[in-house]
């Protein structure tokens, strides 16, 4: 058997299953942290919403705090992550380029 870089962690990648890229991953969080509203939302629930690791998430909100898209509220030692005004703007752009995409066949 061949690995390709199509395949997954050393498995042969199933024909009906797809993997989601960084940049889908990154609208999943915005996404379920902006449905979320002013409150935002727990890791734990966030976790479960985007069906992610701990780690994995924990990675990818160290970049989106770093570049200003969501703020982490630290509060009895429990993390609510709520988006920022330039989250929603970015997450906004990427769902209307995301579509003009797809409506030329593309995918992102």
């Amino acid at each position: 058997m061949v690995i390709t870089a199509n395949d997954y962690k050393g498995e042969k990648k199933s024909q009906n299953m797809t993997y989601r890229t960084s940049m889908q991953i990154i609208s999943d969080l915005l996404c379920a942290t902006n449905d979320s509203g002013v409150d935002g939302i727990k890791t734990t629930r966030l976790l479960n919403k985007v069906n992610l690791s701990h780690s994995r998430l924990l990675k990818i909100l160290d970049t989106l705090t770093g570049s200003g898209l969501v703020n982490r509220i630290e509060f009895d030692g429990k993390n609510t992550i709520v988006i920022t005004e330039k989250g929603r703007q970015y997450l906004e752009s990427y769902l209307k380029f995301s579509s003009i995409a797809e409506s030329f066949g593309l995918e992102l």
